[in-house]
């Protein structure tokens, strides 16, 4: 996957502005991919160029100009076929995980502090998460807004980020609790 299959999927629910994309993109797509406000514009030049988005001047008064995308009927077409091909299984790709395979039994605190962290960052992540939800839902239960909403892929996903911290929490509590626990035996 590309961040161009990204930009066309924050894309799918309307056009926008660069400056809205970046924003739309921060909600709804940054729990999986990241990338910079840069990135994003060069990217929709690309798309652009290539013909997957285009773009027209919105004539603002006491602001700048702005331009805004929206998908071509080709970049629907290339996003229905990036959906319809098979998924890479995603790659684990974490520091973390790398100093605890080497923690030294002897010394683990500077690893039940790094786990602390990441609790913590869970929690920040978890609760933006939680607001996000809460904007979607606007009132409904899940159940109704999956049966009425258009689009249910940004809720999915969000579902998958909030998923993913929570998992988070779990094994970082449990990682502080064996090590904590085996460096209590080991003392005693």
């Amino acid at each position: 996957m590309s961040l161009r299959h990204a930009l066309l999927a924050a894309l799918a629910q309307g056009e926008a502005s660069g400056y809205e994309l970046a924003k739309r993109f921060d909600v709804g797509v940054a729990n999986f991919w990241s990338a910079t406000p840069q990135q994003l514009y060069r990217d929709l030049e690309r798309l652009e160029q290539d013909g997957l988005v285009s773009a027209r001047v919105v004539e603002q008064t006491r602001r700048p100009n702005k331009r805004v995308f929206e998908l071509t009927a080709e970049g629907r077409d290339e996003l229905r076929a990036f959906g319809a091909r098979p998924a890479k299984p995603p790659a684990m790709r974490d520091e973390f995980l790398v100093k605890l395979q080497a923690v030294d039994p002897g010394e683990p605190g500077a690893i039940i502090a790094a786990a602390a962290e990441r609790i913590g960052r869970s929690r920040e992540k978890l609760a933006g998460y939680d607001q996000m939800r809460e904007r979607m839902l606007s009132g409904r239960d899940e159940d109704e807004y999956l049966r009425e909403s258009e689009q249910v892929g940004p809720y999915l996903t969000l579902m998958a980020g909030r998923m993913y911290e929570q998992m988070n929490i779990r094994w970082a509590t449990t990682v502080i609790e064996t090590l904590t626990n085996r460096q209590a035996t080991a003392s005693g």
